[in-house]
């Protein structure tokens, strides 16, 4: 084989071989892939750069030598595309529809529970849970000790969970 072939017409060589390349890289990249096209403009634009720079040493056929230039830049689409995948962030599951309900109807179930309260454990789970005040800032505005307040929170607790249970 000749080791250098300034007869190879470009033109003939892009117009028998694009059909293979386009069917290559269809089939590894999947053609309802948007820029499988470009991977095959990217790859004729190599074969021609390579022909023209005397690159192809006619070792081996033209076909092997565009098949081999097809197949290292189809794994580097591959990579190239798998290193962003795995940096996007997966978006939340759909919620269970039966999921929301229940947790709606939890929701409903305690804040009957709290209404039916006396005022002052309703006070007191209110500064405590919903304004998020600490035991000694709930004793200061309610006038009682951070004792009687950390009692009134867990009775008001046990008399929600009992009348959630009925």
């Amino acid at each position: 084989m000749e080791k250098k072939n300034p007869d190879l017409d470009i033109e003939k060589i892009i117009q028998d071989y694009r059909p293979i390349i386009n069917f290559r890289v269809k089939k590894a990249i999947g053609q309802h892939t948007p820029e499988w096209e470009d991977v095959v403009n990217e790859i004729i634009v190599n074969v021609i750069e390579k022909l023209q720079n005397n690159e192809f040493r006619g070792d081996s056929s033209i076909g092997t030598f565009i098949y081999t230039i097809t197949s290292r830049r189809i794994v580097d689409y591959i990579r190239k595309k798998s290193k962003v995948l795995k940096h996007i962030p997966q978006p939340n599951p759909f919620p269970d529809p039966y999921e929301q309900v229940e947790t709606r109807e939890k929701a409903e179930l305690m804040e009957n529970a709290i209404k039916e309260l006396k005022p002052k454990y309703k006070k007191v789970l209110y500064l405590y849970y919903y304004k998020g005040l600490s035991r000694k800032e709930v004793a200061q505005k309610m006038n009682i000790t951070p004792s009687q307040v950390s009692e009134r929170v867990n009775y008001a607790q046990k008399l929600v969970q009992k009348k959630i249970k009925k």
